[in-house]
C-alpha cells in the first residue's frame, strides 16, 4: 500500500542510513521498523515485581502463630461477622 507519511528529519536520515548500510531498500527498513514498533507496543517488556513489607501489628492474645490455618480462620469469621454487622 503506498501512503505518505510525515517523518522527522533525524529519523528520516538514521532510516536512510541504515537503509544504505544494510543494503536494503528504504522502504523495507521502514517497514521492519515500524513492525518491530509495533511489537514492543503490543508486548511490552515486563516490570520487576517488588513487594514492600509492611507491619501487620502485633499478634492478638490468645492466636498461635504455629497454626496458620486457625489464624486464617479467626481473621475470616471476624471479617465476615464485620460485615453481617454493617449489613452486606
Amino acid at each position: 500500500m503506498r501512503t505518505t507519511l510525515t517523518i522527522d528529519d533525524e529519523i528520516a536520515m538514521s532510516l536512510k542510513d541504515w537503509a544504505h548500510r544494510s543494503g536494503r531498500p528504504f522502504s523495507q527498513v521502514v517497514n521492519d521498523a515500524l513492525r518491530k514498533g509495533m511489537h514492543a507496543l503490543e508486548n511490552p517488556e515486563a516490570k520487576p515485581y517488588r513487594l514492600s513489607p509492611a507491619s501487620m501489628g502485633a499478634v492478638r492474645p490468645g492466636i498461635n502463630l504455629e497454626k496458620a490455618l486457625s489464624l486464617s480462620d479467626e481473621l475470616e469469621n471476624g471479617a465476615v461477622a464485620f460485615k453481617l454487622e454493617m449489613g452486606k
